[in-house]
């Protein structure tokens, strides 16, 4: 209890060991992904899909004949471009991600090979639950090794196959789902929560119709003073029978203008002066 005492003065740490254990007792699970809390959890694969939550909304959605894809995108700053957050895969497949750029450049490089590949091959295109099979393998493989990290970007993958058009989500943690529709990425509870009210008008929908609902979707995820633009939003669409296409700035504009105006939020309360720094800045 002495040494607890010494510690608590300034005393060097290592004079204090029980101190230093209690200190630290919350972090000694998390300096590597192969390491099980007691909870049964694994922190680091936790932390990694965290940084799925704080990046960029993607939402995808698919009808019984055509998958869409829509994204914010951000710019770092008013000199920059806006960030790219949808990648064409193949003519019949594309993803949108959320976290890490670098990492979602790394995994699309992957897919992109594995359909050249297969084109090559079989002569035919990819499966598309194939790949993504395949992706979350791989992904998984990050989780199990201490000396590597998990991938810190989520991606949705949309597209269409002999057996129609899908939407997956994976996840840094290797899981991978499929849905009707989908979305991820900061204040995307908010595009979900629209997605799940008009999921049923989703499978009978025309191609113009998926894209009004991916785009009113895509606007419940920005803030009140936010509007979406051609310039920072980003549409693609697939079926069987058409290849991978991103809409124009026009046709973009078109159904924007249509979008259901917004109510305004509720402000904000501002901290005191003093309260302490702003928080740090993870949108980008």
């Amino acid at each position: 209890s002495s040494l607890v005492c010494c510690a608590s003065d300034n005393f060097p740490s290592f004079l204090a060991p029980q101190f230093t254990a209690k200190m630290y007792r919350n972090h000694q699970y998390d300096m590597d992904c192969t390491t099980w809390s007691p909870a049964g959890r694994i922190l680091q694969i936790e932390y990694a899909m965290e940084a799925v939550k704080q990046g960029t909304p993607v939402l995808a959605i698919r009808s019984k004949t055509h998958a869409v894809i829509a994204s914010f995108k951000r710019a770092q700053s008013e000199l920059a471009t806006h960030q790219q957050k949808i990648f064409k895969i193949d003519d019949h497949m594309a993803i949108g991600i959320s976290g890490l750029t670098a990492d979602a450049r790394v995994l699309a490089d992957y897919m992109r090979n594995e359909c050249l590949n297969h084109q090559y091959v079989y002569d035919a295109p990819m499966q598309i639950g194939r790949l993504v099979a395949q992706v979350a393998d791989k992904s998984q493989q990050k989780t199990q090794n201490a000396s590597k990290r998990p991938y810190g970007v989520g991606l949705l993958v949309a597209g269409c196959d002999e057996k129609g058009p899908h939407v997956f989500e994976t996840c840094p943690s290797g899981n991978c789902f499929e849905y009707y529709a989908m979305a991820i990425g900061g204040r995307s509870t908010s595009a979900r929560t629209y997605l799940e009210k008009h999921f049923a008008e989703f499978e009978s929908a025309s191609p113009d119709a998926l894209v009004k609902h991916a785009l009113e979707a895509m606007n419940k995820t920005t803030a009140s003073d936010q509007t979406l633009t051609p310039k920072n939003t980003a549409v693609a669409i697939m079926s069987v029978d058409e290849r991978y296409r991103e809409l124009s700035e026009e046709a973009l504009q078109t159904v924007i203008d249509t979008l259901e105006k917004k109510e305004d939020e509720p402000a904000e309360e501002e901290p005191a002066a003093g309260a302490g720094a702003a928080p740090m800045d993870t949108t980008g």
